[in-house]
């Protein structure tokens, strides 16, 4: 439960202000909001049990290097901050193929996202998750992180007709990421328990 818990949290505030969410907004521009989420939610828990299986091969490689192991999820968490910083915004290349894309609207969808996550924040931070806690729980905790971000994109995108606040979302959550590398450290450091 723990594993859900951290990772559903983690992935919601990596998901703020990300090209996914503008992703997610432009596609509900064109499609139904329900195929969009339905093809968010496959591409993504595909693409997060894919981050868990490495995440948790990992782990239990180096299972004796667990301390050193949280100092350096807590560096890629500090690392993560100021990616969020450097902001991630939707080129206008992605913005074309996502309003011209055809077909099925959810096979659409979901291989945008699946091809979008590769290498993206919330894949490694998945990872990164994944290489201390259980694989199941990050797995579905992740997944559902990030569709609750992205869906919150769509309703709020439909309702003010505008951008979220970008500049309090991106603090926010670069704020967040810190926190979370900083206590990383500190146990990995034996400084807290």
């Amino acid at each position: 439960m723990e594993a859900f818990l951290l990772s559903t949290a983690v992935i919601f505030v990596a998901e703020l202000g990300d090209k996914s969410q503008l992703m997610a907004m432009t596609f509900a521009s064109r499609y139904r909001a329900r195929d969009v989420l339905l093809g968010i939610t496959v591409a993504t828990a595909v693409v997060h049990l894919a981050s868990v299986a490495i995440g948790f091969w990992i782990g239990d490689a180096f299972a004796e290097q667990q301390d050193v192991i949280a100092i350096i999820a807590g560096i890629a968490f500090l690392g993560f901050a100021a990616w969020t910083l450097r902001g991630d915004e939707l080129t206008d290349d992605e913005a074309d193929k996502a309003r011209r894309s055809t077909g099925k609207a959810i096979f659409a969808v979901g291989v945008a996202f699946f091809l979008a996550e590769l290498g993206d924040k919330t894949m490694l931070a998945t990872i990164t998750l994944a290489t201390q806690h259980g694989w199941f729980g990050t797995w579905i905790g992740s997944t559902v992180g990030m569709v609750a971000a992205d869906a919150l994109a769509i309703v709020v995108g439909a309702m003010l007709g505008r951008k979220l606040p970008e500049k309090a979302i991106t603090y926010g959550a670069a704020t967040l990421f810190a926190l979370f590398g900083i206590l990383l450290i500190l146990e990995g450091a034996g400084v807290i328990g």
